[in-house]
Protein backbone atom coordinates (compact mmCIF):
# COMPACT_ATOMS: atom_id res chain seq x y z
CA UNK A 1 0.00 0.00 0.00
CA UNK A 2 1.46 3.31 -0.83
CA UNK A 3 2.02 6.36 1.45
CA UNK A 4 -1.06 8.01 -0.12
CA UNK A 5 -3.01 5.24 0.00
CA UNK A 6 -2.84 5.02 3.62
CA UNK A 7 -3.54 8.33 4.16
CA UNK A 8 -6.85 7.79 2.26
CA UNK A 9 -7.52 4.67 4.56
CA UNK A 10 -6.79 6.54 7.60
CA UNK A 11 -9.27 9.43 6.69
CA UNK A 12 -11.60 7.09 5.21
CA UNK A 13 -11.97 5.25 8.50
CA UNK A 14 -12.79 8.43 10.26
CA UNK A 15 -15.25 9.65 7.83
CA UNK A 16 -17.07 6.16 7.90
CA UNK A 17 -17.30 7.01 11.87
CA UNK A 18 -18.59 9.84 11.17
CA UNK A 19 -21.62 8.53 8.41
CA UNK A 20 -22.47 5.84 11.02
CA UNK A 21 -23.02 8.35 13.43
CA UNK A 22 -26.10 9.46 11.01
CA UNK A 23 -27.86 6.63 10.68
CA UNK A 24 -31.12 6.62 11.50
CA UNK A 25 -31.20 10.59 11.39
CA UNK A 26 -31.57 11.34 7.63
CA UNK A 27 -33.72 8.99 6.07
CA UNK A 28 -34.48 8.52 3.12
CA UNK A 29 -31.06 10.47 2.99
CA UNK A 30 -27.99 8.44 3.00
CA UNK A 31 -26.27 9.39 6.10
CA UNK A 32 -23.07 10.50 3.98
CA UNK A 33 -19.38 12.04 5.81
CA UNK A 34 -16.94 13.99 4.23
CA UNK A 35 -13.78 15.71 5.32
CA UNK A 36 -11.58 18.61 3.90
CA UNK A 37 -8.09 17.65 4.00
CA UNK A 38 -5.19 20.27 2.96
CA UNK A 39 -1.27 19.38 2.68
CA UNK A 40 1.10 22.15 4.23
CA UNK A 41 4.37 22.12 5.93
CA UNK A 42 2.80 20.77 8.79
CA UNK A 43 1.27 17.34 7.05
CA UNK A 44 -2.33 16.81 6.31
CA UNK A 45 -4.49 18.71 8.00
CA UNK A 46 -8.53 18.73 8.80
CA UNK A 47 -9.89 21.88 8.00
CA UNK A 48 -13.23 21.10 7.28
CA UNK A 49 -15.83 18.29 8.10
CA UNK A 50 -19.66 17.58 7.72
CA UNK A 51 -22.26 15.40 7.53
CA UNK A 52 -25.87 15.03 5.85
CA UNK A 53 -28.09 17.28 7.58
CA UNK A 54 -31.88 16.97 7.40
CA UNK A 55 -34.02 16.62 4.65
CA UNK A 56 -34.34 19.34 2.49
CA UNK A 57 -31.27 20.59 3.93
CA UNK A 58 -27.54 20.99 2.99
CA UNK A 59 -25.64 17.56 2.27
CA UNK A 60 -22.35 16.48 3.95
CA UNK A 61 -19.59 17.74 1.05
CA UNK A 62 -21.67 21.47 1.89
CA UNK A 63 -21.39 21.44 5.42
CA UNK A 64 -17.45 20.55 5.20
CA UNK A 65 -16.81 23.30 2.50
CA UNK A 66 -18.45 25.36 4.36
CA UNK A 67 -16.61 24.81 7.30
CA UNK A 68 -13.23 25.03 5.37
CA UNK A 69 -14.09 28.40 3.25
CA UNK A 70 -11.32 29.22 1.51
CA UNK A 71 -9.07 26.23 2.96
CA UNK A 72 -11.11 24.27 0.48
CA UNK A 73 -8.61 25.09 -2.52
CA UNK A 74 -5.98 22.76 -3.77
CA UNK A 75 -7.65 20.18 -1.05
CA UNK A 76 -8.89 16.62 -0.91
CA UNK A 77 -12.35 15.62 -0.07
CA UNK A 78 -12.86 12.60 1.41
CA UNK A 79 -16.48 11.58 0.99
CA UNK A 80 -18.65 8.36 1.86
CA UNK A 81 -20.67 8.23 -0.93
CA UNK A 82 -20.66 9.56 -4.22
CA UNK A 83 -21.10 13.64 -4.73
CA UNK A 84 -24.51 13.62 -5.94
CA UNK A 85 -24.98 15.15 -9.78
CA UNK A 86 -28.28 16.65 -10.04
CA UNK A 87 -31.00 19.05 -8.74
CA UNK A 88 -33.31 18.32 -6.19
CA UNK A 89 -34.13 20.17 -2.57
CA UNK A 90 -30.34 21.37 -3.30
CA UNK A 91 -27.94 21.70 -5.92
CA UNK A 92 -25.54 19.04 -7.07
CA UNK A 93 -22.78 18.12 -4.13
CA UNK A 94 -20.54 17.85 -7.00
CA UNK A 95 -20.47 21.13 -8.52
CA UNK A 96 -20.04 22.80 -4.79
CA UNK A 97 -17.21 20.82 -4.89
CA UNK A 98 -15.74 22.18 -8.30
CA UNK A 99 -16.57 25.74 -7.84
CA UNK A 100 -15.02 25.36 -4.38
CA UNK A 101 -11.59 24.74 -5.91
CA UNK A 102 -11.22 20.98 -4.53
CA UNK A 103 -8.32 19.38 -6.24
CA UNK A 104 -8.79 15.97 -5.62
CA UNK A 105 -11.90 13.74 -4.05
CA UNK A 106 -11.76 10.14 -2.66
CA UNK A 107 -15.01 8.48 -2.55
CA UNK A 108 -15.88 5.14 -0.69
CA UNK A 109 -18.34 3.83 -2.99
CA UNK A 110 -20.61 5.04 -5.99
CA UNK A 111 -23.77 6.34 -5.27
CA UNK A 112 -26.92 3.47 -6.54
CA UNK A 113 -29.61 6.12 -6.77
CA UNK A 114 -30.05 5.71 -10.81
CA UNK A 115 -30.37 9.67 -10.90
CA UNK A 116 -26.39 9.33 -9.94
CA UNK A 117 -24.97 6.14 -10.34
CA UNK A 118 -21.49 7.63 -11.52
CA UNK A 119 -22.29 10.53 -13.06
CA UNK A 120 -21.09 12.99 -9.68
CA UNK A 121 -17.63 11.09 -10.94
CA UNK A 122 -17.92 11.85 -14.11
CA UNK A 123 -18.83 15.56 -13.73
CA UNK A 124 -16.10 15.98 -11.11
CA UNK A 125 -13.52 14.36 -13.94
CA UNK A 126 -14.89 16.66 -16.49
CA UNK A 127 -14.11 19.82 -13.87
CA UNK A 128 -10.48 18.45 -14.01
CA UNK A 129 -10.66 16.64 -10.28
CA UNK A 130 -8.65 13.98 -9.80
CA UNK A 131 -10.78 11.36 -8.60
CA UNK A 132 -10.26 7.68 -6.65
CA UNK A 133 -12.67 5.26 -6.03
CA UNK A 134 -13.56 2.41 -3.73
CA UNK A 135 -12.05 3.22 -0.64
CA UNK A 136 -13.15 1.10 2.43
CA UNK A 137 -15.86 0.26 -0.05
CA UNK A 138 -16.95 -2.90 1.98
CA UNK A 139 -17.68 -1.03 4.74
CA UNK A 140 -19.25 1.63 2.98
CA UNK A 141 -21.44 -1.32 1.69
CA UNK A 142 -22.95 -2.03 5.24
CA UNK A 143 -23.67 1.50 5.96
CA UNK A 144 -25.35 2.05 2.61
CA UNK A 145 -27.31 -1.37 2.27
CA UNK A 146 -30.08 -0.17 3.21
CA UNK A 147 -30.19 3.08 0.61
CA UNK A 148 -29.04 0.74 -1.87
CA UNK A 149 -32.11 -1.53 -1.69
CA UNK A 150 -34.67 1.17 -1.72
CA UNK A 151 -33.35 2.29 -4.40
CA UNK A 152 -32.66 -0.55 -6.26
CA UNK A 153 -35.60 -3.46 -4.57
CA UNK A 154 -38.09 -0.75 -3.53
CA UNK A 155 -37.11 -2.18 0.27
CA UNK A 156 -35.27 -1.63 3.69
CA UNK A 157 -32.48 -3.03 5.20
CA UNK A 158 -33.97 -5.22 7.66
CA UNK A 159 -32.24 -6.40 11.40
CA UNK A 160 -34.12 -9.03 12.93
CA UNK A 161 -33.12 -9.14 16.78
CA UNK A 162 -33.96 -12.28 18.68
CA UNK A 163 -33.63 -12.25 22.42
CA UNK A 164 -34.13 -15.81 24.38
CA UNK A 165 -33.46 -17.67 27.16
CA UNK A 166 -30.91 -20.61 27.71
CA UNK A 167 -32.99 -22.97 26.67
CA UNK A 168 -34.50 -21.31 23.81
CA UNK A 169 -37.75 -19.21 24.84
CA UNK A 170 -38.78 -15.58 24.37
CA UNK A 171 -41.08 -15.82 27.10
CA UNK A 172 -43.62 -17.78 29.00
CA UNK A 173 -46.89 -18.44 27.71
CA UNK A 174 -49.82 -16.13 29.69
CA UNK A 175 -47.13 -14.16 31.15
CA UNK A 176 -46.49 -11.70 28.40
CA UNK A 177 -43.09 -9.96 28.26
CA UNK A 178 -40.37 -11.84 30.33
CA UNK A 179 -36.86 -10.05 31.11
CA UNK A 180 -34.25 -12.30 29.54
CA UNK A 181 -31.47 -9.99 28.98
CA UNK A 182 -29.12 -8.28 31.19
CA UNK A 183 -28.49 -4.58 31.68
CA UNK A 184 -25.73 -4.16 28.83
CA UNK A 185 -27.49 -6.60 26.50
CA UNK A 186 -30.25 -4.13 26.79
CA UNK A 187 -28.11 -0.74 26.46
CA UNK A 188 -26.94 -2.71 23.31
CA UNK A 189 -30.37 -3.10 21.95
CA UNK A 190 -31.49 0.44 22.91
CA UNK A 191 -28.44 1.21 20.46
CA UNK A 192 -29.59 -0.62 17.37
CA UNK A 193 -32.69 1.15 17.77
CA UNK A 194 -30.87 4.08 17.84
CA UNK A 195 -28.88 3.07 14.05
CA UNK A 196 -32.43 2.65 12.86
CA UNK A 197 -34.91 4.82 10.89
CA UNK A 198 -38.17 2.53 12.20
CA UNK A 199 -38.69 -0.64 14.66
CA UNK A 200 -40.98 -3.02 13.75
CA UNK A 201 -43.44 -5.31 15.74
CA UNK A 202 -46.89 -7.65 15.08
CA UNK A 203 -49.81 -7.28 17.04
CA UNK A 204 -49.47 -10.12 19.43
CA UNK A 205 -46.15 -8.66 21.02
CA UNK A 206 -48.28 -5.06 21.06
CA UNK A 207 -50.80 -6.53 22.68
CA UNK A 208 -49.19 -8.64 25.03
CA UNK A 209 -46.45 -6.47 26.18
CA UNK A 210 -47.62 -2.89 25.69
CA UNK A 211 -43.93 -1.68 24.91
CA UNK A 212 -42.34 1.06 24.01
CA UNK A 213 -39.93 0.66 21.76
CA UNK A 214 -38.13 4.05 22.26
CA UNK A 215 -34.56 4.30 22.50
CA UNK A 216 -33.87 5.14 26.13
CA UNK A 217 -30.62 5.92 26.55
CA UNK A 218 -28.93 8.66 27.86
CA UNK A 219 -28.93 11.90 25.62
CA UNK A 220 -30.52 9.56 22.44
CA UNK A 221 -34.15 9.92 22.97
CA UNK A 222 -34.28 11.76 19.88
CA UNK A 223 -33.21 9.07 18.10
CA UNK A 224 -36.02 6.82 18.68
CA UNK A 225 -37.24 5.23 15.57
CA UNK A 226 -40.66 5.68 13.66
CA UNK A 227 -42.72 2.57 15.70
CA UNK A 228 -44.24 0.40 13.24
CA UNK A 229 -47.13 -2.13 14.14
CA UNK A 230 -48.07 -4.89 12.01
CA UNK A 231 -52.00 -4.88 13.09
CA UNK A 232 -53.90 -6.54 9.98
CA UNK A 233 -57.52 -5.65 12.06
CA UNK A 234 -56.35 -2.38 13.41
CA UNK A 235 -56.56 -3.66 17.62
CA UNK A 236 -54.40 -1.73 18.85
CA UNK A 237 -55.56 0.04 22.15
CA UNK A 238 -56.09 3.45 22.47
CA UNK A 239 -54.80 3.27 25.57
CA UNK A 240 -51.68 1.69 24.83
CA UNK A 241 -48.05 3.36 25.82
CA UNK A 242 -47.94 3.36 21.92
CA UNK A 243 -50.94 5.36 21.26
CA UNK A 244 -50.33 7.73 24.38
CA UNK A 245 -46.74 8.32 23.12
CA UNK A 246 -47.23 9.00 19.79
CA UNK A 247 -47.69 12.59 19.17
CA UNK A 248 -43.79 12.31 20.88
CA UNK A 249 -42.81 9.58 18.91
CA UNK A 250 -44.25 8.55 15.71
CA UNK A 251 -46.21 5.27 15.47
CA UNK A 252 -47.39 3.42 12.24
CA UNK A 253 -49.74 0.92 11.80
CA UNK A 254 -49.75 -1.21 9.16
CA UNK A 255 -53.51 -2.82 8.70
CA UNK A 256 -55.52 -4.70 6.16
CA UNK A 257 -57.69 -2.65 3.70
CA UNK A 258 -60.54 -4.06 5.00
CA UNK A 259 -59.85 -2.92 8.48
CA UNK A 260 -62.56 -1.78 10.65
CA UNK A 261 -63.45 1.88 9.61
CA UNK A 262 -64.61 3.43 13.01
CA UNK A 263 -61.41 1.80 14.73
CA UNK A 264 -59.07 3.67 12.13
CA UNK A 265 -60.91 6.71 12.33
CA UNK A 266 -60.17 6.65 16.78
CA UNK A 267 -56.36 5.71 15.87
CA UNK A 268 -56.36 8.38 13.38
CA UNK A 269 -57.51 11.07 15.96
CA UNK A 270 -55.09 9.96 18.28
CA UNK A 271 -52.61 10.37 16.07
CA UNK A 272 -51.42 7.17 15.19
CA UNK A 273 -50.35 7.39 11.03
CA UNK A 274 -52.50 3.93 9.90
CA UNK A 275 -51.47 2.42 6.73
CA UNK A 276 -53.79 0.26 4.71
CA UNK A 277 -52.73 -2.47 2.36
CA UNK A 278 -53.94 -5.36 0.55
CA UNK A 279 -54.04 -8.42 3.57
CA UNK A 280 -54.46 -12.02 3.04
CA UNK A 281 -57.32 -13.51 5.20
CA UNK A 282 -55.09 -13.72 8.74
CA UNK A 283 -51.67 -11.76 7.95
CA UNK A 284 -49.92 -9.13 6.24
CA UNK A 285 -47.10 -10.57 3.84
CA UNK A 286 -44.07 -8.77 4.60
CA UNK A 287 -42.49 -7.69 1.44
CA UNK A 288 -46.23 -5.85 1.73
CA UNK A 289 -44.93 -4.37 4.64
CA UNK A 290 -41.45 -3.65 3.35
CA UNK A 291 -42.72 -2.03 -0.40
CA UNK A 292 -45.01 0.24 1.95
CA UNK A 293 -41.93 1.63 4.31
CA UNK A 294 -40.10 1.81 1.56
CA UNK A 295 -42.54 3.97 -0.19
CA UNK A 296 -42.18 6.75 2.93
CA UNK A 297 -38.63 6.72 2.94
CA UNK A 298 -37.43 4.08 5.60
CA UNK A 299 -34.16 2.39 4.65
CA UNK A 300 -33.40 0.64 7.54
CA UNK A 301 -35.79 -1.64 10.08
CA UNK A 302 -35.88 -3.36 13.10
CA UNK A 303 -37.70 -6.37 13.64
CA UNK A 304 -37.81 -6.93 17.11
CA UNK A 305 -41.25 -9.01 17.83
CA UNK A 306 -42.25 -11.59 18.11
CA UNK A 307 -41.97 -15.57 17.08
CA UNK A 308 -44.46 -15.14 14.14
CA UNK A 309 -43.20 -11.99 13.25
CA UNK A 310 -39.68 -13.48 13.15
CA UNK A 311 -40.38 -15.76 11.32
CA UNK A 312 -42.57 -14.78 8.77
CA UNK A 313 -39.47 -12.15 7.77
CA UNK A 314 -37.36 -15.54 7.79
CA UNK A 315 -39.71 -17.94 5.71
CA UNK A 316 -40.10 -14.69 2.95
CA UNK A 317 -36.20 -14.45 2.90
CA UNK A 318 -36.36 -10.85 3.79
CA UNK A 319 -33.84 -11.03 6.76
CA UNK A 320 -30.77 -8.92 5.79
CA UNK A 321 -28.81 -8.77 9.66
CA UNK A 322 -29.76 -11.07 12.87
CA UNK A 323 -28.63 -10.69 15.99
CA UNK A 324 -29.29 -13.51 18.08
CA UNK A 325 -28.97 -12.94 22.29
CA UNK A 326 -28.61 -15.15 25.08
CA UNK A 327 -29.60 -14.37 27.99
CA UNK A 328 -28.49 -16.42 31.13
CA UNK A 329 -31.98 -17.56 32.54
CA UNK A 330 -34.13 -20.63 31.79
CA UNK A 331 -38.04 -20.24 31.13
CA UNK A 332 -38.84 -23.93 31.49
CA UNK A 333 -42.00 -25.12 30.95
CA UNK A 334 -44.82 -23.12 28.94
CA UNK A 335 -41.66 -21.76 27.13
CA UNK A 336 -42.77 -19.61 24.12
CA UNK A 337 -40.28 -20.92 21.20
CA UNK A 338 -37.88 -17.80 19.72
CA UNK A 339 -39.49 -19.15 16.35
CA UNK A 340 -42.32 -20.58 14.76
CA UNK A 341 -42.24 -23.32 12.01
CA UNK A 342 -37.90 -22.82 12.40
CA UNK A 343 -35.54 -24.87 14.53
CA UNK A 344 -33.22 -21.60 15.65
CA UNK A 345 -30.10 -23.87 15.37
CA UNK A 346 -30.80 -24.17 11.74
CA UNK A 347 -31.08 -20.47 11.19
CA UNK A 348 -27.97 -19.84 12.98
CA UNK A 349 -25.89 -22.27 10.66
CA UNK A 350 -27.94 -21.64 7.13
CA UNK A 351 -25.33 -20.88 4.86
CA UNK A 352 -26.95 -18.14 3.14
CA UNK A 353 -25.81 -16.29 6.22
CA UNK A 354 -22.29 -15.58 7.50
CA UNK A 355 -21.14 -14.53 11.34
CA UNK A 356 -19.61 -11.53 11.57
CA UNK A 357 -19.49 -11.08 14.98
CA UNK A 358 -19.94 -12.97 18.24
CA UNK A 359 -19.08 -12.39 22.09
CA UNK A 360 -20.58 -11.15 25.27
CA UNK A 361 -22.84 -8.42 26.73
CA UNK A 362 -21.93 -8.73 30.15
CA UNK A 363 -23.70 -12.08 31.13
CA UNK A 364 -25.55 -12.62 27.89
CA UNK A 365 -23.92 -13.81 24.45
CA UNK A 366 -24.21 -12.99 21.48
CA UNK A 367 -24.08 -13.98 17.79
CA UNK A 368 -24.31 -11.28 14.67
CA UNK A 369 -24.96 -12.58 11.46
CA UNK A 370 -25.50 -11.00 7.48
CA UNK A 371 -26.50 -11.95 4.71
CA UNK A 372 -23.99 -13.54 2.20
CA UNK A 373 -22.78 -10.70 -0.45
CA UNK A 374 -24.90 -8.09 1.59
Amino acid sequence: MSANSNLDERFMAAAERMARRGLGRVWPNPAVAALIVREDEDGSVLVGRGVTSRPGMAHAEVNALRQAGDQARGATCYVTLEPCSHYGRTPPCALALTEAGVKRVVVGMLDPNPRVAGRGVQMLRDAGIDVVVGVRERQMQAIYHGFMLRQLRQRPHVFLKLAVSQDGFIGRSGEGQVKISGPLSMRKVHGFRAEHDAILVGTGTALADDPQLTCRLPGLASRSPVRVIIDRCARLPLESKLVRTCVDVPVWLICGNDADQDKIDLLSAAGVNVIRVPADECSIKPSVVLSALATRGVTRVMVEGGARMASSFLAADLVDDLCVVTGDIEIGKDGIPALHDFDLADVLEDPKFERIDAGKFGVDSFIYLRRRGA
